[in-house]
């Protein structure tokens, strides 16, 4: 997964006219983050059970932050139609019965 993420950020940086140097550089500083999270994850992991729930919490409210208030608006400007509109329902429905 991280290679992924890697090439992710890779491509658009080389695509935008980064030096080879530089897109290895920033994509290795961008890498970091993902050993330091897991590191300190493991450390409030081993506090308690309520702290992985705590933690678990707090990501799931990150991610819906970013859909409600990035993702689907962006997505609502950028298609006019009712398209748009159906997809994010259909989402929410089906993630509801994925619980």
């Amino acid at each position: 997964m991280t290679f992924q993420n890697g090439l992710a950020m890779a491509v658009p940086l080389k695509q935008g006219g980064y030096s080879k140097i530089r897109v290895i550089i920033y994509t290795m500083i961008s890498g970091l983050t993902t050993g330091l999270g897991a590191i300190f994850g493991a450390v409030i992991g081993n506090i308690s059970k309520e702290m992985i729930g705590v933690s678990l919490g707090f990501a799931a409210g990150a991610m819906l932050y970013i859909t409600a208030c990035e993702i689907i608006p962006e997505s609502n400007s950028m298609y006019k139609g009712r398209i748009s509109k159906l997809g994010n329902i259909l989402g929410v429905l089906i993630g509801m019965l994925l619980i």
